[in-house]
């Protein structure tokens, strides 16, 4: 018999969130969370590591069934376009553990069944073959993120969680409703492979396409329903911020890989260009309002908005590079990203004000901390030698390809993150000295190297060997442009 490894992935988290319920010490807490974290990542990484990169069938499957009267089986698998999101998730969610050490001080027990709660249904996101289950999972994550925002968050934090849950209420009962006809257009199945093997009708397609585009954009976010995106980020703690921007917003593209391309080929096909402009809308919107901030949270926040309008322009380039540079560009970004967002964190903890204006001179005062944030702002950056280059460099490619304006428009993207992001820098390490005069900054301790370590690891590995991360991929997305194009050229 073989070992369930996917269900061991999703569920161990669930497991240690019923053994810290019954704990009483917080230190005690912390570290059987981290010691879950840890088993967790690490069975990950004996998934990749079984894992054939010459096929693009699903992998590691199971099935069992659940609801037999309607076709519901539980069923898991993963293939080239999911399997790096596995690993992803585990990995911010062991690095969310250990920024919330110092930083969460009230309720531990409760932030810690939250978190690993929203570590398992994460995961079930991206493992879940069966429709049904994919929705319960999805749908799921609201309940754990809302907690973590309204009730460990800042001082807007009840008005952010309740944005946060409206607006992804909303996207996620018009994806209810599109579930609903798909079951009934497709065969009366929740079986996602089956439903992938349909040929409906391409105003079922449309229909669909937009039911859906509704639910993934407000996840992405997509301009213009990402209002609630700063104000999540804003109130959310450290670990909050890094969930959302790491793994949270991969899901709305996530959406558009597993659902929308193959299963509406031809709506997808019809409507790209729409898409394509919306992507390049948030390209430049995003970055805009990201040089527009003074508040470094705010500040990362719409850059990701920017950031993940690359992502979309390259899943609807419809071609081999964008739709790689895309999936890698996910993987990118909640490196980045989520690195960026914990430094932020570090640094409030230390000075309880996050105004770009108010730092300076970090660099004396903290060398360790301001070369590590040097590395990821270049690396937000794409510059060359970095993970995102790789990306940034396939989508730009792919996207040029598709539709030279929605590619000219990414060019001023890349400009505008330059901008703010070099200035950001600047302000903060190399300004005048008189951030030591106004706070007591110490520089990063083990705890805090061992969350960062890991994220320069990957930043320097994909930016300088990329190779085995787009071989995960590369069978996977040859198989997608084969259901959406009907061949297998699409380069």
């Amino acid at each position: 018999m073989s070992i369930p490894l996917l269900s061991l992935i999703v569920f161990l988290p669930v497991a240690g969130a019923a053994v810290v319920v019954f704990m009483r010490s917080d230190d005690a807490v912390r570290w059987t969370a981290l010691g879950f974290g840890i088993v967790d990542l690490a069975l990950c990484i004996v998934m990749l590591a079984g894992f054939d990169t010459t096929t693009h069938e699903m992998q590691f499957t199971e099935s069992r069934p659940w609801v037999p009267a309607l076709g519901i089986t539980y069923t898991l698998g993963v293939d080239g376009i999911s399997a790096l999101f596995l690993f992803l998730t585990a990995l911010l969610s062991l690095i969310s553990v250990l920024a919330s050490w110092v930083a969460v001080d009230r309720k531990v027990k409760e932030f810690m069944v939250s978190l690993l709660i929203m570590q398992a249904l994460m995961l079930g996101v991206f493992c879940a073959l069966d429709l049904f289950l994919f929705y319960v999972f999805w749908e799921a994550m609201l309940i754990p993120m809302y907690l973590i925002i309204g009730v460990w968050g800042g001082e807007g934090r009840v008005y952010a969680a309740f944005k946060f849950f409206l607006y992804t209420l909303a996207g996620s009962i018009l994806f209810l409703i599109g579930v609903i006809v798909l079951y009934f257009q497709g065969g009366e199945t929740f079986d996602i492979l089956a439903l992938t093997a349909q040929d409906l009708p391409f105003g079922v397609q449309s229909w669909l396409f937009f039911a859906f585009l509704v639910a993934f954009a407000v996840k992405v976010p997509m301009v213009p329903v990402h209002t609630w995106l700063p104000d999540a980020h804003v109130q959310a703690p450290t670990a909050g911020s890094i969930i959302l921007a790491g793994v949270l917003l991969k899901m709305g593209a996530y959406g558009f890989l597993r659902f929308s391309l193959p299963m509406l080929p031809e709506a997808s096909l019809y409507y790209s260009t729409l898409m394509l402009v919306l992507s390049a809308v948030a390209i430049v919107y995003g970055g805009l309002l990201a040089l527009a901030q003074d508040d470094l949270k705010k500040l990362v926040a719409y850059s990701s908005i920017s950031h993940m309008g690359f992502v979309t322009l390259g899943i609807f380039a419809l071609n081999l590079r964008g739709l790689e540079g895309s999936i890698l560009q996910m993987f990118n970004h909640g490196i980045t990203t989520g690195a960026l967002f914990l430094f932020v964190g570090l640094i409030y903890e230390r000075t309880h004000t996050r105004s770009i204006a108010n730092y300076g001179g970090l660099m004396k005062a903290a060398p360790v901390y301001t070369a590590f944030l040097a590395l990821f702002t270049l690396s937000s950056m794409a510059l060359p030698g970095t993970n995102a280059f790789v990306g940034e460099l396939l989508v730009l490619s792919g996207g040029f390809a598709a539709n030279l304006a929605a590619g000219a428009a990414a060019v001023v993207g890349a400009l505008l993150s330059a901008a703010y992001l070099l200035g950001m820098y600047g302000k903060v390490a190399l300004g005048p000295a008189n951030v030591s005069a106004r706070y007591k900054i110490h520089d990063v301790n083990g705890r805090e190297l061992a969350a960062i370590l890991p994220l320069a690891v990957f930043v320097l590995w994909v930016g300088l060997y990329p190779r085995p991360f787009l071989g995960i991929i590369d069978a996977s997305v040859r198989n997608l442009l084969v259901q959406v194009h009907g061949e297998g050229s699409g380069q």
